[in-house]
């Protein structure tokens, strides 16, 4: 090979790096603060004045609650989140579901167990899992009773008595007062309180972030997908492309695929608690605390 052929190959290889070394900043950039910017950002905000209501039971017509679905389908097969909402003093008969899910309460208080036991009420901030194939009944008490309810897979369905299985799973009920909390970010002064999976695995796991009042900063997602829902509080939510924040009241949603960060603040005196499921590392940045 002569002389002119080695300058054009390392000419070409240059060339290559390049566009490569290019390609990887305009993804991920970093601030002063030494938070994270992502160029091509996949944020997405679902507010609760947005959301769609409909029978979260068909079958039942008037008596059924109402259900709007944040992200997936929960009449499909994949993994999806969605609220439900129930009028003051509802108290399903006893039934079983063929999946298994998760439940988060937003407003109101809702008890959900066997029917023989008492009722024992979960006020905002409880979190909840109801196996599938095992009879209960779900109620609820208050003006405004709203909960988050997530499945792994779907469809969900509810079936009678008569269907009922062990799978094997037992249920779980943490009252928001016995919720474990651990520092996040000594900073920030934010929390996490894990609820299930493993955040160490790779694999989808849900936990709590609790924001401090006037925390101005950035939640950043290291996963490949990222949801969240305001469980209690106001936050203040800037998209990349926007003039102007967003505010998200209590049921509100916003997400991302792949690393992103979300400018959050929350302007609630009494602080913010959000649900997060994601399968990869969060960050807390601080910018400031008014």
């Amino acid at each position: 090979m002569n002389r002119m052929d080695w300058l054009t190959r390392i000419f070409l290889i240059t060339i290559c790096l390049n566009i490569l070394c290019a390609c990887t900043n305009s993804e991920v950039e970093s601030d002063k603060d030494g938070s994270k910017t992502v160029a091509n950002h996949t944020n997405k905000v679902v507010l609760s004045s947005e959301v769609k209501w409909t029978p979260l039971n068909p079958a039942r017509g008037d008596k059924s609650p109402q259900a709007a679905t944040l992200w997936g389908d929960r009449n499909g097969s994949e993994a999806t989140g969605f609220l439900v909402k129930f009028v003051d003093g509802f108290s399903s008969p006893p039934h079983i579901h063929n999946v298994t899910y998760r439940g988060v309460v937003i407003n109101g208080t809702v008890h959900n167990d066997d029917p023989k036991v008492e009722n024992m009420w979960m006020p905002v901030g409880s979190f909840w899992t109801q196996p599938a194939g095992e009879v209960h009944i779900t109620s609820a008490k208050g003006d405004e009773n709203i909960a988050y309810i997530e499945i792994d897979k779907g469809p969900y369905l509810v079936r009678p008595v008569e269907k009922a299985f062990d799978n094997g799973e037992r249920p779980v009920n943490v009252d928001a007062s016995n919720i474990v909390w651990g520092n996040l970010s000594e900073i920030s002064k934010s929390q996490r309180a894990f609820l299930w999976g493993n955040p160490q695995d790779e694999k989808p796991s849900g936990s709590f972030i609790r924001l401090i009042a006037g925390f101005s900063g950035k939640i950043q997602s290291e996963g490949s997908i990222f949801h969240a829902v305001v469980i209690k509080g106001q936050l203040h939510y800037q998209m990349p492309d926007a003039k102007d924040p967003k505010i998200l009241s209590s049921g509100s949603y916003f997400s991302s695929e792949g690393r992103s960060a979300h400018q959050t603040a929350c302007v609630d005196k009494e602080g913010c608690v959000i649900y997060v499921r994601t399968d990869g590392k969060i960050d807390v940045t601080l910018l400031k605390v008014d």
